[in-house]
């Protein structure tokens, strides 16, 4: 079921290349994935909601969902959080996405925290993980690549958040960031790239109160025969450059030696491709089941600007499922 890089590649150009639908999913080091027939999917007991594509049903659970979280202590997130700092004035990096996983105890199974969770881009693996994503990574229709990172968070609920959010000069930096990164890696694959909308902000409900998110859309032109060469496409813009930072090679060794954990999926992508076109999306919003219980993986990105007991709030605020 799990292939390596150079497998998951070629099955990806067999697939797209030949028109025929895929679903995918990769991990965050790019060395580990799936690529699956609908039908193979099906089979397995894979589950998604992926744009217009997918296999799910409405849930008709209706009992309040309810967790508690048993996060890392502030002196371990400090800890972390002080090397990628070091780095930031050193100026090794600019922006660095530094991430935790929090147990959770909740009154749902994995399967059931799934099927009650409302996003625009969802993915169950039994015994394994869920996603229920708010972001794209990346959407392909004709020839046109679009991408839309999602950087900025803030609580819906505090007064004037909208103006907060937007005037908020770290949170404005580190999106102008991954938005110059996100041109660049298009630039790359693609011609006449360009930001077609600029720091738009979507209300996300979730079973912990309303947040506002900051995301950019930046679209270019892939050249003509660009499906049998899609495995590498897609490779090429890995790691997703809202969840790693800037620049993105150096930074995502800064990571590997400054996180206590391996990410595995978490921020990695997942997709499906309908035989003409491709809708992707970046694997946050991550529950793993493991044998010590549900964990969930979260963080935010840290600059030069951060305030650590903010970065911590952040990263626990985005511990949570989004409802209806």
């Amino acid at each position: 079921m799990f292939i390596r890089r150079a497998e998951i590649i070629d099955k990806i150009n067999h697939f797209s290349g030949r028109g025929e639908p895929f679903l995918f999913a990769i991990d965050y080091t790019g060395e580990n994935g799936f690529v699956l027939s609908p039908e193979d999917a099906e089979n397995i007991g894979f589950k998604y909601d992926i744009g217009e594509h997918k296999n799910t049903v409405e849930s008709d659970i209706n009992i309040q969902l309810k967790f508690d979280l048993f996060p890392v202590s502030t002196e371990t997130y400090k800890k972390s959080f002080e090397k990628a700092l070091f780095h930031l004035k050193r100026g090794d990096t600019y922006l660095l996405n530094l991430t935790f996983p929090t147990t959770i105890q909740s009154n749902y199974s994995l399967a059931g925290i799934f099927n009650v969770s409302d996003a625009p881009f969802k993915l169950f693996i039994p015994g394994r993980f869920a996603i229920f994503s708010p972001e794209i990574f990346v959407k392909i229709s004709g020839s046109r690549i679009s991408c839309c990172p999602m950087k900025g968070t803030i609580d819906a609920d505090i007064p004037d958040a909208r103006r907060i959010l937007l005037a908020d000069e770290k949170e404005v930096f580190e999106h102008n960031t991954i938005v110059d990164l996100i041109r660049n890696d298009l630039s790359m694959v693609s011609t006449d790239v360009r930001v077609t909308r600029f720091r738009y902000l979507d209300r996300i409900h979730t079973n912990r109160g309303d947040l506002l998110q900051m995301s950019s859309e930046i679209c270019g032109e892939l050249p003509q025969g660009y499906r049998h060469h899609l495995g590498e496409i897609l490779f090429a813009l890995l790691p997703a450059g809202s969840v790693t930072g800037a620049p993105k090679e150096k930074t995502v060794e800064i990571i590997r030696a400054t996180e206590s954990y391996e990410r595995g999926f978490y921020t990695g992508i997942f997709g499906y491709f309908n035989g003409e076109s491709l809708t992707s999306a970046v694997s946050i919003r991550f529950i793993e089941e493991t044998t010590g219980g549900l964990v969930f993986k979260s963080g935010g990105g840290i600059t030069a600007l951060s305030d650590m007991k903010s970065e911590y709030a952040e990263m626990l605020k985005k511990v949570y499922v989004p409802v209806v």
